[in-house]
Order: C-alpha cells, then sequence, then structure tokens
C-alpha cells in the first residue's frame, strides 16, 4: 500500500457507507485501475469485480468507446444546462433512445446525476402531479421495510433499513413501511410462502383502510430488493400487491436504480416480474458508472398536469446545475447504442442462468442459510445453525468476514444487511470469469468456516 496515499485518505477523506471506527484501523483499499471484469489494487493485485462496483458497471472497465464518447463531448461542448429550454444533443437523443427502451408510452426524462437524487425527485413530482390534479391530501408514499431508495433526507426516509435513520432523526411521518418481501425472514413458523404472500396483501390493504386511500399518493419499490439484501419477491407477491394499488389510484413508483438494463435477465426487472410502473427510476448501469447520470420517467398524464400547473407559476421549479450534463448524457447513450449492438442484454440472460446454476451447490454450505438469485445478481444469506434459519449474532459481523476472506481470495463482493453476501458482476463476465467467481467464493466461505469451527 502507499503509505503516504493512505494516510491522507485517513486524514482528509470522509468515507460514506463504511465503518469509521474500524477504518482509522484498518485502513483504505487503495483501487489503480481496472479491465474488464477485473480491478487492481495499488500493490498490483488482481481481483475479480463481483459487484460492479455498486451494482454499477455493466460493460467492466476500461471500456474505450464510453472513454472516447466523453472525451469527444468534452472537446466539443463540455456543458450547458437544460434550464429556460435550452438543450443540448446528447441529453436529447438519450432521451429519444430511452423512449424506446422503457415500458411506459411516450415517457418523458428527468435527468440527475445518481439515484437518491432521482428518487427525491420522485416524491416531489407525485406531489406536484396530486396538487395540480386537486388532490392536495395525497402526500404519503408507501416503501417497504429492507428497501433501499437513497440518502438524501427524503429517500433515507423512504429507505428501510435502521442504519439510515439511527442519528438522522428519521423516518418522516408521510413515509409508511410495510413488511418486507423476505419470506425466508419475515415468514411465520408453519407459514407456506402463498401465506406470506397474502398476508402482505392484506396488510397493504390494511394500511389503505387505516391511513385512507385519499391520502395515499404511491408505493415506492424494487422489483427485487438489492441493497436490502438481494430479496427476491415471493411468487405472486406482485400479483397481490400491484391490483390494490391500481383498485385505490395509488402511483407505483418502479425503483430499477439495481435492476434496469439487463440485471434480472431482462431489460428492466419490472418486465422480469410483469408489472406496470406508473413512472420509473434508473442510474447506475444507465452509463455503467462512467458518468454520473440518473433518469425519472414520467408518463404522458403525470407531465401533462405538472407543464399544465407550472404554467400558472411561471416555471416548472426544480432542477440540478448537473441536469443532462452533456457529457454524462453523451456516456450513457453511447453506453446503451454499446448494449444494443453487442446483445449484452441477451448476453446477461445467459451468464445469469449460468451463474445460478454454478452458484446452486452452495446452498448446502454450512455457514449459508438462505440462497437466493435471478439472472446476474444473487445474494447468500449466512446463518449460524441453517435448517432453524438462526441468524448470526450481528455483534460476530459474519457478512464482514466472509467479504473480506473473499478480497483476501481475489475476489470482490459485498457484505448487506442480515449478513447477506451480495454478488452482482458485470454484464460481460463470461463462463471461464464465473467459475473463477464461484471458485473465489466457496474459498473465502470456507476459510471463515474452518475459522469458525
Amino acid at each position: 500500500m502507499n503509505a503516504n496515499l493512505a494516510q491522507q485518505d485517513l486524514d482528509h477523506l470522509f468515507h460514506p457507507a463504511t465503518d469509521l471506527v474500524g477504518h482509522r484501523r484498518s485502513g483504505p483499499i487503495i483501487w489503480s485501475k481496472g479491465e474488464g471484469v477485473h480491478v487492481w489494487d495499488d500493490q498490483g493485485d488482481r481481483y475479480l469485480e463481483g459487484m460492479a462496483g455498486l451494482w454499477c458497471t455493466a460493460l467492466g472497465y476500461g471500456e474505450k468507446e464510453l472513454v472516447k464518447a466523453a472525451a469527444e463531448q468534452m472537446e466539443t461542448f463540455c456543458y450547458g444546462p437544460l434550464f429556460a429550454g435550452r438543450s443540448n444533443e446528447p441529453s436529447i437523443r438519450l432521451a429519444a433512445r430511452l423512449a424506446d427502451w422503457v415500458p411506459i408510452d411516450g415517457a418523458r426524462f428527468l435527468f440527475g446525476c445518481s439515484g437518491s437524487d432521482a428518487n427525491d425527485a420522485q416524491i416531489k413530482l407525485i406531489r406536484y402531479y396530486f396538487n395540480a390534479i386537486g388532490q392536495p391530501k395525497r402526500k404519503k408514499i408507501l416503501s417497504r421495510g429492507m428497501a433501499y431508495h437513497g440518502v438524501t433526507i427524503a429517500t433515507a426516509a423512504l429507505t428501510g433499513l435502521p442504519a439510515f435513520h439511527k442519528h438522522f432523526d428519521l423516518p418522516m411521518d408521510d413515509i409508511i413501511h410495510l413488511t418486507s418481501p423476505h419470506y425466508y425472514r419475515e415468514g411465520r413458523p408453519g407459514e407456506s410462502e402463498a401465506e406470506f404472500v397474502e398476508r402482505c396483501g392484506q396488510e397493504l390493504e390494511d394500511v389503505i383502510a387505516r391511513e385512507g386511500a385519499d391520502t395515499i399518493a404511491a408505493m415506492i419499490a424494487e422489483p427485487l430488493m438489492g441493497a436490502g439484501g438481494v430479496v427476491l419477491p415471493p411468487e405472486g407477491y406482485w400479483d397481490r400487491i400491484k391490483p390494490v394499488l391500481d383498485r385505490y389510484g395509488i402511483l407505483f413508483i418502479d425503483d430499477e436504480v439495481v435492476c434496469a438494463f439487463g440485471r434480472t435477465g431482462h431489460d428492466f426487472g419490472c418486465q422480469t416480474y410483469n408489472i406496470e410502473p406508473t413512472t420509473m427510476t434508473m442510474a447506475k448501469a444507465l452509463s455503467s458508472a462512467y458518468q454520473p447520470i440518473s433518469a425519472v420517467a414520467v408518463p404522458p398524464f403525470m407531465y401533462e398536469a405538472i407543464e399544465q400547473a407550472a404554467g400558472g407559476v411561471g416555471l416548472f421549479a426544480h432542477g440540478l446545475t448537473y441536469s443532462g450534463h452533456p457529457v454524462a448524457a453523451a456516456v450513457a447513450d453511447r453506453n446503451l447504442e454499446l448494449m444494443e449492438e453487442r446483445g449484452v442484454m441477451a448476453h446477461a440472460a445467459r451468464m445469469g442462468e449460468y451463474l445460478q446454476q454454478q452458484l446452486a451447490p452452495l446452498a448446502d454450505h454450512p455457514l449459508v442459510g438462505d440462497l437466493r438469485g435471478i439472472g446476474l445478481i444473487a445474494g447468500l444469506e449466512l446463518a449460524s445453525v441453517p435448517a432453524e434459519r438462526k441468524a448470526f449474532d450481528p455483534a460476530l459481523k459474519m457478512g464482514f468476514k466472509v467479504a473480506a476472506a473473499c478480497l483476501d481470495a481475489g475476489l470482490v463482493v459485498r457484505a448487506i444487511p442480515g449478513d447477506v453476501i451480495a454478488i452482482c458482476p458485470p454484464l460481460i463476465i463470461d463462463q471461464e470469469q464465473i467459475d473463477e467467481l464461484v471458485k473465489k467464493l466457496t474459498i473465502g466461505l470456507d476459510q471463515v468456516a474452518t475459522t469458525r469451527l
């Protein structure tokens, strides 16, 4: 490790989503380069990037076409805002391309910089819309326990993970959290999966009756939960939930930040689970993380109501300095174009099937209580007594121990809440690299299991 750089990190950087006390003791891992599905640290050691950074480097590292797109746009027109009706070619082209991708006819796109600010904008847009159509009482947003939707004040409130609330004075009154669709953890003794789904559906109906449908604006949810534990909805869950929302005129915000662009075997997670969204949030793989960019897709009926209401104010008073940044938009547009040209979606679907097949034997590993996944995303939930679904004492930090052992073996994975080991490699991964991933994951699990014994 470069001792000088490491010390400067400890002296000057404020690390997000980090055990700050532990970081002070152990210091940083400093990445120096990346190529394809591999990254290198500053000591020259190579690792398979099993998390695509943070669920985002879909086309892998060192993609020269994206570098070229950024450089050409910087040289041509490096920045221009979308405020006051001004525009730029990359933003226009990206919006038009996305319109062909998303399952919302006639969608409009509001660009931002991250999934957090996009979901924050979703709340504002939902409120604006209901005020515009004369239903100002509709303010409440339904979310779920264990959900992750961002870290702004509003989106951290939507998030259903306790660490994102503690000391931040969250959540807020207008956010209502429903039971997580995590049958493995939330299912009651003797309760079948179908009975669990019915209980979740009945809970939703009971909450609507208690709060009043005319006070609830929307429900936000990921098709499958990412950072909240790689939680796949049980069979029939969305078939039970979505019709209830439709019955009461509650809009559905589809948070596709993790699922979009091939991760679950389809273009979008909502297509994998046959959910019809009202609005959509996209980020991460939108640019394969080569530039920060997000997008909110809004249907025509919402846009038209917002447009008319904004006319009475004089302008639509929302936007970021970097909304539709031409460099970010150019990279995102080229990223999606490359996915189309190279058949990345079909490749990811095939590799997703292979990944799930190769991971399947780990369901019987002595540390694994539950193995779940679809496409190129998976989670291994650790358990002290797998047969009894008995979790480890959180103080043991078993997830972090396994992630550290995997790193020693040359694999980057992520320990997320609930002692879950998350796996989410770049979409370009091939069979040989999947074999490498599974081999190193097994080494990490075995190392911790041996130490525990």
